[in-house]
C-alpha cells in the first residue's frame, strides 16, 4: 500500500515538474520577442483577446484590435495590415 502512495506521489511531482519545465521554456522563447496588437487573424492569436474571448485562438476576426501574436521584438508597428499598422498596446476598433 505504501509503494503505490509513494508511486502516485512521484508522478504528481514529476507531472507538476514538467508543467514548471514548460512554463520556462514558454519565458524563454518569448524573451526577444513581444506581444503586437491587432495582426493575428481570426482564431490566430496568441492569447487575451480582449473582453468576451479565452485565450489562444479566440480572436473572432482578422486584425482583431484586442488580440495579439507574438513577434519578433521592433518589429510590431513596422507590420502593415489592411486595417492598419500593429501596436504595442490594444487598439479600439
Amino acid at each position: 500500500m505504501f509503494e503505490k502512495k509513494l508511486g502516485s506521489a512521484f508522478m504528481i511531482a514529476g507531472a507538476f515538474a514538467a508543467a514548471l519545465a514548460s512554463v520556462e521554456t514558454a519565458k524563454a522563447e518569448n524573451a526577444d520577442q513581444e506581444k503586437c496588437y491587432g495582426v493575428a487573424l481570426k482564431g490566430k492569436n496568441d492569447c487575451a483577446a480582449g473582453p468576451g474571448t479565452t485565450c489562444a485562438g479566440s480572436a473572432s476576426k482578422n486584425y482583431q484590435g484586442s488580440a495579439w501574436k507574438y513577434v519578433a521584438k521592433g518589429t510590431c508597428t513596422a507590420i502593415v495590415t489592411p486595417k492598419g499598422k500593429g501596436s504595442l498596446e490594444p487598439i479600439a476598433n
